[in-house]
This record gives structure tokens, C-alpha cells and sequence, in this order.
């Protein structure tokens, strides 16, 4: 059978099996034991117990239970509240005043957090009733809050980002480090586009609050001490060597649960939520994962991946035209999988061909978050567009729209790190072996 059928075959088998209401970690097991049996001499039963124990009792792979849970602890505080708080005084001389807070926020929140749908829901529990109460335009607040949310899968320390490492068996230390500059860049471009927007629409803009002191000013940020210590002991332990990922999400941890406990948010309650809430979000990640590690074993046994790599090298395609082909083809798929899924099916297909274009595994693990985070806001399955639709009532095409130029500067930022790309790999170079 030629490769075309067998693959058809298998995406075939893959949407009959998801179609059937069969969860994902479940349906990757089983079209990988498919392939196996039909297309393999080797025995599926012995590779898949081999493998999914492998992949599952990883020590890289203890981080991800430990953000998640350090993420679930804070958004059961009064973190966003501190946040705005502590960065409204110092966003009123900005063109486009305290929008710009729903991008320093997320930015903030990003960094403790790890999460693009915990970040967008925690800050937009604080900013979406603030801004709107005091006249700010709907579709600019909806709009720029959906896309900063997403810089919780870009800035460190990301879910997202850890799935990737493990699939690709890539440094998640040093995806995080290279992860804070393209992170402040979006950062940047969002905020850019406020201020352009409002410079254009002075009219549209509330007036400014009553000036504030500059000494009240700095005694309404220092809500912002404690998040910004959590982030220090987190990246600063990373990017100095003294700890691991998995090291510095158990300090994240602790953190986490001080500051909850330091602002009266952590009872016993709290604390259970946090820790089933974590341990059912790790459990659907950690089987998606194993599936996911026996296909793409599978899919080497197959052939598959070495084929397709061949084939993608038969064209003769530029390193810009790969990525360009690779953005379009994760974008599409953003519209119908999550972010995790999207990583996870196509790792072992793809990073055979990454390799042998010569692309930099750490710049292309940035270069898949930025695109992921694209499908985030991107309808029918954008989570994003989900939680905003939840918070606020619109219709999801409403929200879809007003996000749109978030997207286009989403897709600004993939220009500038494939033009640039120290911008991802500076930071990584810089840190201590």
C-alpha cells in the first residue's frame, strides 16, 4: 500500500474513532495499534505497553502537574485584583489609557500561570466589568483581552511549551528562557496597536481619571510585590542553573500557595479545588501524551515521517517557505484541535522534516506556540473564544471579529522571529550550562 493510502487510512480511522465520542488519548492508542498491526512486523501489544509506560513515568514530565497546580492556586486568589490595582495608576497617560492593562495584565499573569484560558478568564474576571463600567468601547476590550490571554502559552512558564519538549524531546528550560522575549514582543505589538487605535479614536477613549501622586502611585504597586517575587524565583532559578523546570515548578508551588495564604484566599476548600482541578486537567494531558508517544513510535515503524521528510525535501522548498507552509497548515488545524492535540499528533511527523531543514528545535517550539496561540482565538475551537463568550454573552463570531487584528499581529510577531531569530535564541545561549 502506498504511503498516500496508508496515511489516508489512518486519518480516516482517526476521525471515525473521535467521531465516536472516544477520548483523544484513547483514539491516538488506537489508530497507533492499527498501524502497527497492518502496516508493521513488529507485535503492538508489547510497543505500546513499552512506550506509554515510558512516556508517562518521565521525570521532565513532573513539571506539568506542578504548574498546572501552581496556576489552579492563583486563580482561586485575588491576584487580578492586586494587578489592576497595582498597574491602572501607571496605564492613565498611556494613549488608550486602562486597555492597556488587560495586555499587562495577562503579561503578569502569563508568567505565574501557563495557561492562555486561566490567564484570559483570571484578569478578564477583574478588567472586562472594570472597563466596561466606565465606558470603554466593547469590541477593544473583548478584542485585546482575547488576544493577551494567549500570552499564557508564550511567556514562561507555558503548559504548552512542556508538552512540546516532551514530544520533542527538547530542553523545556530552554524553551522557557526563549520564550520571554518573543513574549514581550507580542506584548509590545498589542499595546502598539492600542495606542495607534486610540491616537486614531481620541473620541472613542473615556477621559482620564483624576491625577494620582506619584507616591500613591507606588503604594498601589505594591500588590504587585508578590506575583513579581513568584516570577523571579521561578525564571530567575531557571535562567541562573540552580533548578530544573520541575525544581522551580515545585518552588512555584510553594509560592503559590503563600501568597494565597498571605491574601486569606487559601482554605481548605480552595485547596482541594486547586489540586483536583489540577490533577483532572494532568490526567487528560498525561494520557493525550502516551497516545501520543505510541504513535508516533507507530508512525516510525510505518515510515511515515522519514517519507514525508523526503518528499517535503523533494521540493526543493526555501527554510521560509517550510514555515510558511507549516504556519498555514497548524493554523487550519487550530481551527478544528486544541493546542495540546495539535502538538502532540503532529510532533513525530514533523520534527524529522524541521531536522532536516536545519531549523533550530527551540526556535521552532517558539514558532509553534505563536501559531497554537493563533488557533486559541480562532473559531469553531477557540478557547479563548469560548471563555470570552462565557464571560461576556456575545455571540462567538462577535468575538472571533473583534479578536481578528490580534491575529494579525500574531502573525507580525512570526515574521519578525523568522526574520530575526536571535530574538528566540539569544536567551537560551546566555543561560548557565
Amino acid at each position: 500500500m502506498s504511503d498516500i493510502a496508508t496515511a489516508g487510512l489512518l486519518i480516516l480511522t482517526l476521525f471515525l474513532i473521535l467521531g465516536s465520542g472516544v477520548w483523544i488519548g484513547l483514539t491516538l492508542s488506537g489508530v497507533a495499534w492499527i498501524g502497527m498491526q497492518l502496516f508493521s512486523a513488529r507485535p503492538a501489544g508489547d510497543a505500546m505497553a513499552v512506550t506509554i509506560w515510558g512516556s508517562a513515568s518521565g521525570w521532565t514530565l513532573t513539571a506539568l502537574p506542578l504548574f498546572l497546580w501552581m496556576g489552579e492556586i492563583l486563580f482561586r486568589t485575588r491576584l487580578s485584583q492586586d494587578m489592576f490595582k497595582g498597574l491602572a495608576p501607571w496605564m492613565q497617560s498611556l494613549p488608550g489609557r486602562l486597555l492597556h492593562t488587560n495586555v499587562a495584565g495577562c503579561a503578569v499573569f502569563a508568567a505565574v500561570s501557563g495557561s492562555s484560558a486561566a490567564t484570559c478568564a483570571t484578569i478578564g474576571k477583574m478588567t472586562l466589568p472594570e472597563l466596561q463600567r466606565r465606558g470603554y468601547p466593547d469590541d477593544m476590550v473583548i478584542g485585546t483581552l482575547a488576544g493577551a490571554g494567549t500570552l499564557g502559552l508564550l511567556i514562561p512558564p507555558s503548559i504548552i511549551m512542556i508538552v512540546y519538549g516532551v514530544s520533542a524531546d527538547v530542553s523545556i528550560a530552554r524553551l522557557f528562557i526563549a520564550g520571554v522575549v518573543p513574549g514581550i514582543l507580542l506584548a509590545l505589538l498589542f499595546s502598539g496597536y492600542i495606542a495607534i487605535w486610540a491616537l486614531l479614536h481620541p473620541d472613542r477613549v473615556p477621559p482620564a481619571d483624576p491625577p494620582m501622586p506619584f507616591g500613591d502611585k507606588l503604594r498601589a504597586s505594591l500588590s504587585l510585590i508578590p506575583v513579581a517575587l513568584l516570577i523571579l524565583s521561578v525564571l530567575g532559578s531557571i535562567y541562573a542553573g540552580i533548578a530544573t523546570a520541575t525544581e522551580a515548578a515545585a518552588v512555584g508551588v510553594v509560592g503559590a500557595l503563600v501568597i494565597s495564604g498571605l491574601q486569606r484566599s487559601l482554605t481548605w476548600g480552595t485547596f482541594k479545588e486547586s489540586l483536583l482541578g489540577a490533577t483532572r486537567l494532568y490526567c487528560m494531558m498525561a494520557l493525550i501524551l502516551a497516545g501520543a508517544a505510541f504513535l508516533t513510535l507507530a508512525m516510525g515503524y510505518i515510515g511515515l515521517p522519514r517519507h514525508l521528510a523526503e518528499w517535503i525535501g523533494s521540493l526543493g522548498l526555501s527554510k521560509f517557505q517550510l514555515i510558511l507552509m507549516l504556519a498555514v497548515f497548524y493554523i487550519v488545524l487550530g481551527c478544528f484541535l486544541d493546542g495540546i492535540s495539535m502538538v502532540v499528533l503532529t510532533m513525530g511527523v514533523i520534527m524529522p522534516t524541521v531536522t532536516a531543514a536545519g531549523i533550530d528545535p527551540v526556535w521552532f517550539g517558539i514558532f509553534i506556540v505563536l501559531v497554537v496561540e493563533m488557533a486559541q482565538i480562532t473559531p469553531p475551537v477557540g478557547f479563548n473564544l469560548f471563555v470570552l463568550q462565557g464571560m461576556t454573552g456575545r455571540d462567538l463570531i462577535y468575538i472571533a471579529r473583534v479578536t481578528l487584528p490580534m491575529f494579525f499581529l500574531m502573525v507580525a510577531a512570526v515574521l519578525i522571529i523568522y526574520f530575526i531569530p536571535q530574538l528566540v535564541t539569544w536567551l537560551p545561549q546566555q543561560m548557565a550550562p
